[in-house]
């Protein structure tokens, strides 16, 4: 497996991971009130940034692991990159113009930020697995 390939990998379980304990703890949280009432901040703030670090964590370990199977980049590498970069940048549009509208409708900052959430973990999730399918597939 390419040292990108188990990246992509990585990036898509913690997102997954990172988000889902995120719902969870939202969930618990609201204890029965509506979900634009429960406080979301810390607890979005929190997700997000020890996702980060995991992810960090996580790319460090894999390059330490990798390190013997050499870590080039080819040409291959760079396309299958950009490919799953435009797919999950797509997510980050479609997040962008779900917030304007639910801004312009004038909707609870609840759902305005956990829609952006979603999207960056849409992106970050099928980004992820369009270049792991060009890895086991092939770019056609």
């Amino acid at each position: 497996m390419a040292f990108e390939e188990k990246r992509a990998w990585v990036m898509a379980i913690v997102a997954v991971i990172g988000y889902a304990v995120y719902v969870l703890v939202i969930l618990t949280t609201a204890d029965g009130r509506p979900l634009p009432e429960v406080p979301y901040a810390g607890a979005m703030l929190w997700t997000i940034g020890l996702g980060i670090v995991a992810g960090i964590v996580a790319g460090i370990a894999t390059g330490i692991a990798a390190r013997n199977d050499g870590l080039q980049v080819d040409e291959r590498d760079r396309e299958i990159g950009r490919f799953g970069d435009h797919i999950g940048q797509s997510f980050v549009a479609i997040g962008g113009v779900s917030a304007i509208v639910l801004a312009m409708v004038e909707a609870p900052y609840f759902w305005i930020a956990n829609v952006l959430y979603l999207c960056f973990v849409l992106s970050a999730v099928l980004g992820s697995l369009a270049k792991i399918a060009a890895y086991r597939r092939g770019m056609q």
